[in-house]
């Protein structure tokens, strides 16, 4: 327990009623989660504006409360802290509460549309790999040295990352890397986390239905790289246009890295083949067991940031060229007629590009490309024609089906999809609803050394419609038919 006067450190208060000098057993930001000798935090969210809930926090046992406006009428006894941003309050007093846990960890956060969980992930590995103890928040889990926690964002919630940060110093753990989404900055879940550098990845079409303009969805990135301390490193790509955007008002150390520009790390691709690729970084050779332009940078971003951190040049290679690929990214089986199947979480245009680009590259022509993909719904809708055309004109046959629905109709997110079709390639495509059905249409369709890429949940191992999760692994699917199948 804390008091509130330590746990509010830092915060900035606009208005205090009532004394600071209570005990607090825990924070909570959902009235339905608060116990007795709790501080509830009112939260203006997207859909529900905590401010409602603040009598019912009370009458759970909550013994302060903290918002952006104080009620009309305040209950004796309780304790009312005003704050401008609700958000930003939430994300300093979890560090406060758990001992500001990312002072002593070496934190990393990997920010950038498409990469974030390939290149945080591996880094994870490769670090266990030379001896650390690490840890993990991303999209596919948490993993706080060698125990895994689930999750299901890409950015937790600050209660979330500060209580898995507090378990990781517990057991020791020296490194940690986060991957961060836009959506976690702009919500401040960040807030109050000391960083030891920050990598970018890439930046292109996505969430424009939270940000509203490239724009906004760019510059929200940027924070992550603008409140980085002046002992961090602050690592972009340089071959994306917006690379250098985010080290303008950085006062962290600036590194670069690419494959085409004139950068601090360098990589040049000598080989790419369906087993792995040969790359150049520096003046050393390193085979990866991952392919791809994209892996490639993903691989030269876990290289500058390994040595970054103090690991050597070539303990780095070695260690590299052990990793293999991360569930549900470019994931691949073979079957016995030598039909290869990709799982890939691209649910991007360049993502969904990248991967068909980088299948075509290594494919000798006579080879057809099965592509199935969909859209998910309550998401972005401008990217789904733009998205239809890619998959349309990369494929020699591609087929639309549902992702994760949500609450929309999947009839009418593939037919937004199909708006994007260009007329020669009408002829390409069909249309399945049933995911399940869509997969093994594409297992019957394809021939010996065929290419299968089943595009946008990756590693998801369900599928949501209406609020219900199904159990749904399409790498698990493709690969029982074509056993299935005898293929």
């Amino acid at each position: 327990m804390r008091s509130l006067k330590d746990i509010l450190y830092g915060v900035g208060l606009s208005a205090v009623s009532g004394s600071t000098s209570q005990l607090v057993n825990a924070i909570s930001f959902d009235s339905r989660k608060v116990e007795a000798g709790n501080v509830f935090v009112a939260i203006k969210g997207v859909l529900v504006d905590g401010h409602q809930y603040i009598d019912k926090a009370i009458e759970a046992g909550a013994n302060s409360i903290v918002c952006e406006t104080l009620p009309a009428n305040m209950v004796g006894g309780i304790t009312y802290v005003e704050v401008d941003d609700a958000n930003r309050a939430l994300s300093i007093m979890a560090s406060n509460y758990y001992g500001n846990p990312s002072k002593s960890l070496k934190l990393v956060g990997v920010t950038g549309t498409n990469g974030k969980t390939t290149v945080s992930s591996l880094l994870y590995r490769l670090f266990k790999k030379a001896g650390y103890k690490v840890g993990l928040i991303s999209t596919i889990k948490i993993m706080v040295d060698e125990k895994e926690y689930p999750t299901s964002l890409t950015t937790p919630d600050a209660l979330t990352i500060n209580k898995h940060l507090q378990l990781m110093t517990e057991e020791g753990v020296e490194f940690c890397f986060m991957e961060v989404s836009s959506h976690g900055l702009h919500q401040k879940r960040t807030e109050g986390l000391v960083f030891q550098g920050a990598v970018f990845t890439n930046l292109s079409h996505d969430h424009l239905d939270y940000h509203a303009t490239f724009s906004a969805y760019r510059d929200t990135k940027k924070l992550l790289f603008d409140n980085l301390p002046k002992k961090a490193f602050a690592l972009t790509n340089i071959d994306d246009k917006n690379g250098l955007v985010m080290l303008q008002n950085t006062k962290a150390r600036k590194v670069t890295y690419a494959l085409k520009s004139y950068a601090d790390y360098r990589a040049q691709i000598l080989e790419n083949q369906f087993d792995g690729q040969l790359l150049k970084i520096g003046d050393h050779e390193l085979w990866s067991k991952l392919i791809g332009s994209f892996n490639a940078y993903n691989l030269l971003a876990i290289y500058a940031t390994a040595e970054l951190l103090g690991l050597e040049q070539l303990e780095i290679l070695r260690l590299m060229s052990e990793l293999g690929s991360v569930d549900g990214r470019f994931q691949n089986m073979r079957s016995k007629e030598g039909i290869t199947a990709f799982v890939d979480y691209a649910h991007t245009p360049d993502a969904l590009k990248n991967v068909l680009e980088t299948i075509n590259a290594l494919r000798t022509g006579n080879e057809n490309v099965i592509t199935v993909v969909g859209c998910g719904g309550d998401r972005d809708k401008t990217k789904r024609p733009v998205m239809g055309n890619i998959a349309s004109t990369l494929s020699n046959t591609v087929i639309f089906t549902s992702d994760n629905p949500r609450t929309e109709l999947p009839s009418k997110i593939i037919s937004e999809m199909e708006a994007g079709v260009e007329a020669q390639n009408f002829k390409k495509v069909l249309s399945i609803e049933n995911r399940r059905q869509a997969i093994k249409t594409a297992c019957q369709l394809a021939k010996a050394n065929d290419i299968i890429l089943i595009a946008g949940k990756g590693h998801e191992t369900y599928q949501e419609t209406n609020g219900v999760r199904v159990e749904f692994d399409d790498f698990k699917i493709v690969k029982e038919f074509l056993i299935e199948m005898g293929k």
